[in-house]
């Protein structure tokens, strides 16, 4: 009890509560900037932590990195672009809600579910953050595969409407992924005798390029009198509890796989988002309106990619294992203010662990309410003329393209994504798989020929490992499932 109240007191602080404020409300704005993100607000940032006290250094970190996973939610659903790759899913349902004229209420799910999905992780790890740190290590290479294997199903899942399209999109982002160096040799492949291929294809060049530059090609082919009309809709509208009522086991089975993928060291909110967003399409009641505009889209990616956030915490404080860059960059920060992660800070710095987790919870709390204060303000973008917005737009990538790296080749490689995208778009090719198998492909190759070398090329015994047999079985379950549907369905008749 000593313990927490000295926490309290210097979380009651108004430099802290400064600290706290300042950092979501720059963090939001940073990651509502395509191309710009998480780990660029926090790197950035890093100076002032020499020039502020260790807690309020900490306090804007946090704040940081809160609000600017949640803010890559917001180009995300009004512009077609996810302003972090943390939000590659949301925009598969919040722009849909946009174009529909619903963007005011998105904006309205996507905080309130950032909100939720951070405070129920945050809960989460004071609880849990040790038992979670040791389960985390029992993920070997084996398990990752497993992992990434049941990941890729959402594959199907988002393209029922057109299967073989969706697998080869998928096939696509497996292949582009490959292309650079070996992850465990070193060799290049797939580089064309291109010495800027032999670094591979950046994941926020492809993005930008493939949805945003797309849908500035894609608007730009359409006649005037063949677009839809755009209702000039701004706003933050909160949905009614009835209806948080309804989805309530939605938001939190959400928040729960972004806290548990979170507590897994390297695969990160993108990954996180996806798996969420395809257990949501599999298990939702609206699984038929997913795509399309449906609220329950928005929560899985928005719940479970801020769950992260304090999810990636748990390794980073328990064993001083960073669960992502983003919390590599904090782990430094951590160790330039003297504190050293790692099972003894639970012991001999309970204070300090404590104040953390009171910190990411007022962020949360905070992100909520500048979020419903700013999205009124981004969302007045609607009502600028078309053209003068699209060419915002390519300015946005072009800058926020360019400034990750300084590398012009990232500029080529969103042209020839935009050019690519829309062309999928022209002939009905799902988008959404290419990014997905994108994300999924160094995991699963990295770790399925890790497994393979610690199991003698023995690829049967995966399956003696439990907790991959696990997730072996719901693989095989969702993908045959579907198919046995009708027959089960059939033979319930009968008898």
């Amino acid at each position: 009890m000593i313990d927490l109240i000295a926490a309290v007191h210097m979380l009651l602080s108004p430099a802290i509560l400064v600290a706290v404020t300042l950092g979501t409300m720059v963090g939001i704005v940073v990651g509502a900037l395509p191309g710009l993100g998480s780990l660029l607000a926090i790197t950035m940032a890093l100076p002032l932590t020499f020039v502020l006290g260790p807690n309020a250094s900490i306090a804007v970190l946090l704040g940081l990195y809160c609000g600017s996973v949640y803010g890559g939610s917001i180009s995300a659903i009004l512009i077609n672009t996810p302003g972090t790759p943390q939000s590659a899913a949301t925009v598969l349902d919040g722009y849909p809600m946009a174009r529909a004229g619903r963007a005011d209420l998105a904006l309205g799910w996507a905080t309130s579910a950032s909100a939720i999905g951070g405070i129920i992780a945050t809960v989460v790890l004071a609880v849990a953050a040790p038992l979670l740190a040791r389960f985390g290590l029992r993920f070997g290479p084996v398990e990752y595969f497993a992992l990434g294997m049941f990941a890729l199903t959402c594959i199907v899942t988002v393209s029922r409407e057109a299967l073989f399209k969706g697998l080869i999109s998928g096939l696509l982002g497996l292949f582009l992924a490959a292309i650079g160096q070996d992850p465990l040799t070193g060799y290049l492949r797939f580089d064309f005798n291109s010495f800027q291929l032999s670094a591979g294809i950046g994941l926020v060049p492809l993005l930008v390029g493939l949805f945003a530059l797309s849908e500035v090609f894609w608007r730009a082919a359409e006649k005037p009198d063949e677009g839809e009309e755009r209702v000039m809709q701004c706003g933050f509208t909160l949905p009614p509890l009835s209806e948080f009522r309804k989805r309530g086991f939605h938001i939190v089975k959400s928040s729960l796989i972004g806290t548990w993928i979170g507590t897994l060291p390297g695969i990160g909110a993108t990954a996180a988002s996806m798996i969420s967003y395809a257990e949501g399409k599999r298990s939702s009641p609206n699984k038929a309106k997913f795509g399309t505009g449906e609220p329950d889209g928005l929560i899985a990616s928005e719940a479970a990619n801020n769950a992260v956030t304090s999810g990636a915490m748990v390794p980073t404080l328990s064993l001083g294992v960073p669960g992502d860059p983003v919390t590599a960059v904090l782990l430094g920060a951590l160790v330039l203010q003297g504190v050293t992660p790692g099972p003894r800070l639970f012991v001999e710095n309970q204070p300090l662990v404590l104040f953390i987790f009171l910190t990411l919870f007022l962020a949360n709390i905070v992100l909520f309410v500048c979020g419903a204060l700013m999205a009124p303000v981004f969302s007045r973008i609607l009502r600028i003329p078309e053209p003068i917005l699209m060419a915002c737009v390519v300015v946005l990538i072009a800058v926020g393209t360019y400034s990750i790296n300084s590398n012009s080749f990232d500029l080529l490689v969103a042209f020839v994504a935009g050019i690519v995208g829309y062309l999928m778009r022209y002939n009905r090719f799902p988008l959404a798989p290419l990014v997905i198998g994108f994300v999924l492909s160094p995991m699963i190759e990295q770790s399925l020929r890790q497994g393979l070398i610690l199991n003698n090329n023995n690829f049967w015994l995966f399956f003696t490992h439990p907790i991959a047999l696990a997730l072996f079985a719901l693989t095989a379950a969702a993908l045959f499932f579907p198919l046995l549907r009708p027959a089960l369905r059939s033979l319930g008749k009968h008898t």
